[in-house]
């Protein structure tokens, strides 16, 4: 089986601010065993910038663009990149 690594930078828009957003992407990339950063943007966004196996990558793309609860995920795009292993 393939372990290909890669990068994944992700921009959320909608209700995603003050409902635990981030707190449930942590939680979701910690069990997939994905490293990276989560932050909240000024316009309201959040943007996501997360590295490992590409399958898990995708798969919590999928949690990403549910959101938690209470979050009401509008548009989500992400963006391929090669593996910088920064975190």
């Amino acid at each position: 089986m393939e372990s290909t690594k890669a990068r994944a930078e992700i921009l959320v828009s909608g209700l995603v601010q003050g409902v635990g957003f981030r707190y449930y992407a942590y939680r979701h990339a910690e069990k997939l065993e994905l490293t990276g950063y989560v932050k909240n943007l000024y316009s309201g966004e959040v943007h996501i910038i997360c590295e490992g196996n590409k399958k898990r990558l995708e798969e919590f793309y999928g949690f990403v663009k549910t959101g938690p609860m209470h979050a009401q995920v509008k548009d989500a795009s992400i963006k391929w990149g090669e593996l910088k292993n920064e975190f």
